[in-house]
């Protein structure tokens, strides 16, 4: 039997825990539907000294002293302060290194992958979590090998999955690994999990920081979006600004995290982006409306960005169409 250690970390995602338990549960359940063992022992364990029930018939341990497991799960943490959630959970960082020196796999998923980088065991390993995630932990983690397109990665016994529902692909990945593919087919079916997903980009948004204290950053992120359709070129759309360029491409960098021209691209694609999701606009319209004047190009930068071409992006989510396919559902299946 696998031993399979949930940590609880403190600030965690309800629905994070509630999605691993349902999944690894309902494999035992398939095992034993069949008069099989379960193929996993399933313990919760807590930073703190508490032990008990929780989450109805799961087993919490405290960390300290716990058994050898073969593979820990970390799950995402809640909407708020990452760095707050980091620092609250220092006391996991020594429990998760003496348990992967002893052949423990160790998987996060989505932003939990925070807590694998902050204690280093990330570093010079691929690794990837939710995409909006991305930058922040490129930047406070730089010896992380950040695959941010990727769904799932795998390197050396370590696993970290994307955001939301990139956590069930994982689970997947892991159930395949340890219980063979007719168990991992069965359980997709049950939870209709498309396994054909190989990136998570499209689900990114730009959201760059607006709060970092650097005036003249802010100066020239509010120039950029306020003239990003004109399609000039970035040294036009900054060159009032009272500094250098070279300077105020480093001050730009360390603030954000991109340079001038990566905010340029990104803050155009995302407002193609959100031309294709909620206009009729052609294509051809959505470029010009962007600030690009080139299709080929801006097919090539949209996708590139997304991971997906324009007109992919619009069918997959374009609201009108997408409610137009659900009347359409509706129809066909009776319901008014």
């Amino acid at each position: 039997m696998i031993q399979l250690g949930l940590l609880i970390t403190h600030k965690h995602r309800l629905l994070s825990v509630a999605a691993i338990l349902d999944v690894f549960e309902s494999v035992n359940n398939f095992c034993e539907s069949e008069g099989a063992p379960p193929f996993f022992n399933i313990t919760l364990f807590s930073p703190e000294n508490q032990s008990g029930q929780f989450y109805g018939a799961y087993n919490m341990e405290p960390i300290a002293g716990a058994p050898k497991q073969d593979l820990i799960l970390v799950p995402a943490f809640g909407a708020g302060d990452l760095k707050s959630s980091l620092a609250i959970n220092q006391m996991c960082i020594p429990w998760l290194h003496e348990q992967y020196k002893q052949g423990t796999e160790l998987a996060s998923f989505c932003t939990g992958a925070f807590l694998l980088a902050a204690a280093g065991l990330l570093n010079g390993r691929q690794a990837t979590t939710h995409i909006d995630s991305a930058q922040a932990l490129a930047s406070n983690f730089p010896d992380v090998i950040m695959k941010s397109d990727a769904v799932v990665t795998e390197d050396r016994g370590i696993y970290t999955s994307g955001g939301a529902t990139s956590s069930f692909h994982l689970m997947l990945y892991l159930i395949q690994r340890f219980c063979g593919k007719e168990i991992t087919l069965r359980t997709a079916k049950m939870f209709a999990i498309d396994m054909d997903r190989e990136q998570q980009t499209y689900f990114g948004t730009f959201t760059p920081p607006q709060n970092h204290g650097d005036g003249l950053v802010n100066m020239a992120q509010q120039k950029i979006e306020k003239a990003y359709q004109e399609g000039s070129t970035i040294e036009t759309l900054i060159q009032d600004i009272p500094a250098s360029r070279r300077n105020v491409v480093r001050r730009f960098k360390q603030a954000i995290g991109v340079t001038p021209i990566e905010y340029l691209q990104r803050t155009r694609i995302e407002a193609a982006k959100k031309l294709l999701a909620q206009t009729d606009q052609s294509v051809l319209e959505v470029m010009l409306n962007s600030g690009y004047n080139d299709l080929k190009s801006f097919r090539q930068l949209f996708k590139k960005s997304t991971g997906v071409t324009p007109k992919e992006y619009r069918d997959k989510f374009n609201i009108a169409r997408l409610e137009s396919g659900a009347r359409l559902d509706r129809r066909m299946s009776g319901v008014a």
